[in-house]
């Protein structure tokens, strides 16, 4: 124990000073100045963790088609919003919280406990401008009292009629929640509200309140007739499994025939790619043929990739310089020592729960270096039915200060900030440190090599705010604080808890069309734009 803990220090230490190194070698500042204030959602007297979040602000996206005046919002806490570009306001376009005499649809949401529960994510079909649909995801908790089945009494231009749940998709242990994936579809895209009907695609069981479904995004490349037209990848947390004292629990995120810890592929539309895919089993959607473990007996055909803890964001970053060669990322929260980012291959295996990082992962969740022979059981069950070696990340950083408890999202900039061009940008949730990195020095630590990374460097921010836009902060925690306080927040300092920051920024990043990159913090319901940026 002693040696394994010596030897986790010794990792922590030397992430520490590559952080710092990186940070004096090259140093960047961005701008960042607010931009919309969310609807308080938060503030509440109830006792529960969540509640002092001013608004759970999760993701912003814009909508297709020509109307480039509508961003799209969603508060974990259940509204889904149209924000006005010009106005800067905001509109409730639907509300999935039903729970506890809340107006909304979902009378089993759950947004008190765990920190990605409640309404997760939204994305719009490539093709949304011509048919309206859009696909969600919400986490519900089974024991709950009330209907499975939406609640259209606030929403009447939802048509619930047809509307059937499917079964929900078995994950190994005890079960306390379940991820729903939806699909919507808007007979009236212009109007403020929503109108039209919905379609349960899928239901899948987690084992706790943490690390859900998450992740949904489509190639934006893709074009109709190409392989990946409308064909929606999917990240799924562990749903902590992979942290468990129950060996058979703890394989989960391995295990072949369960969708958790996975990276998953469907096709959500019946009629799409017929000649080249499968129906599910439960019937609402297709699977790709050429999905990695469609042949495997036992296998969940719809699995991507695997072996991953809480794949929370995933990203695409399409290369000018190179067309064709498109790149899907995947910001991986750990456990205790590694926070990650992954390029996703298809049928990788990640290693997780017997890697963390560039390390071996053991059975007390302590890492240590990697076994001579590195090959992991490739799981169908409890049945071996092959071995293979991990995919390991391309970035990765430590549990120390000046890392952080969680990474949150990243993109690979490519708006009109000349000096951003070509790096990928990202953060960690909690500290509200920001970090950029080379894309091409991501790809080449994609080279099979565990030691092989990508360099970090650290990233400064002004922030034009009530101090006049003067002052450059190390993180964004700062910032976050004072808005928290200035709009009403409650807490001495930030909210939430975590470990090595103590309270949460609980940062993430969003970006719109024109490649521009948005700040969104749960801690003081605020949206801020990334403005311009400077090197010294």
């Amino acid at each position: 124990m002693e040696h394994a803990m010596d030897h986790f220090r010794v990792f922590c230490l030397i992430v520490a000073l590559q952080v710092s190194l990186h940070a004096v070698a090259q140093q960047m500042t961005i701008r960042i100045k607010d931009y919309a204030a969310m609807p308080v959602t938060g503030l509440t007297d109830s006792k529960s963790p969540n509640a002092p979040y001013l608004s759970r602000v999760n993701f912003l996206r814009e909508e297709p088609g020509v109307n480039r005046r509508r961003l799209f919002v969603n508060d974990l806490n259940g509204p889904l919003y149209i924000l006005d570009r010009k106005s800067r306001s905001f509109t409730t376009y639907l509300n999935f919280n039903g729970s506890s005499g809340h107006p909304g649809l979902f009378h089993k949401l759950t947004t008190q406990r765990g920190y990605a529960n409640g309404f997760v994510n939204f994305i719009f079909d490539p093709d949304y401008a011509h048919n309206g649909k859009f696909y969600t995801i919400h986490i519900e908790d089974p024991k709950l009292p009330g209907s499975l089945l939406p609640d259209n009494t606030n929403f009447r231009g939802l048509n619930v009629e047809g509307y059937t749940v499917t079964p929900a998709i078995k994950t190994p242990g005890l079960v306390q929640r379940e991820a729903v994936v939806i699909e919507w579809t808007d007979n009236n895209t212009a109007n403020p509200t929503f109108e039209g009907t919905a379609r349960e695609l899928m239901r899948v069981q987690l084992n706790t309140d943490a690390h859900p479904m998450g992740g949904l995004i489509f190639n934006p490349t893709a074009r109709p007739g190409a392989p990946d037209w409308r064909v929606l990848y999917i990240a799924c947390g562990d749903g902590r499994s992979g942290e468990s004292a129950d060996p058979a629990i703890r394989q989960n995120p391995q295990r072949l025939d369960t969708l958790v810890g996975k990276i998953l592929r469907i096709i959500p539309d019946l009629d799409e790619h017929n000649d080249a895919s499968t129906v599910s089993e439960n019937g609402r959607y297709r699977i790709p043929n050429d999905n990695p473990f469609v042949s495997l007996p036992g296998a969940q055909k719809e699995i991507w990739a695997y072996g991953l803890r809480n794949p929370n964001r995933l990203t695409w970053y399409f290369d000018p310089a190179h067309p064709g060669h498109n790149t899907l990322f995947a910001t991986v929260v750990g456990l205790h020592t590694w926070e990650t980012i992954d390029i996703i291959h298809k049928g990788a295996n990640y290693g997780y729960s017997l890697r963390e990082g560039n390390e071996q992962l053991n059975a007390n969740n302590e890492t240590s270096k990697l076994p001579d022979v590195d090959k992991i059981p490739m799981l169908v069950g409890a049945t071996t039915v092959g071995m293979v070696t991990p995919t390991y990340p391309v970035v990765q950083y430590g549990h120390v200060k000046s890392g952080g408890d969680a990474i949150t999202s990243g993109y690979v900039y490519r708006g009109k900030i000349a000096l951003l061009r070509g790096k990928y940008i990202f953060g960690d949730i909690t500290t509200g440190h920001i970090w950029y990195v080379n894309y091409d020095e991501m790809l080449a630590a994609d080279d099979g090599n565990p030691e092989t990374m990508a360099k970090m460097h650290e990233v400064q921010i002004v922030w034009d705010g009530p101090r006049g836009g003067n002052e450059r902060y190390t993180t964004m925690a700062p910032i976050t604080e004072e808005a928290y306080h200035a709009r009403g927040g409650k807490e001495a300092g930030l909210p939430g808890r975590a470990v090595i920051s103590g309270g949460r920024s609980d940062i993430h990043f969003c970006m719109d069309r024109d490649g521009e990159l948005y700040i969104l913090s749960k801690s003081d319901g605020m949206i801020r734009a990334v403005v311009g940026a400077a090197s010294h």
